[in-house]
């Protein structure tokens, strides 16, 4: 998932750097809510792998 969200990043860089702001705002969007998603299901993982 983290892949994910790095990948998006880049297309959200790459269409900025060509002008294509409506893309880049929504690549960067998708890759914010893959990184969150991605943060929470870490901290998850970590509080359960404690138990």
């Amino acid at each position: 998932m983290l892949n994910n969200a790095v990948v998006f990043l880049i297309i959200a860089i790459i269409a900025a750097v060509f002008g294509f702001g409506g893309i880049a705002g929504v690549a960067a969007t998708i890759a914010k809510v893959l990184f969150v998603i991605f943060l929470i299901l870490f901290v998850v993982s970590l509080i359960k792998g404690r138990k």
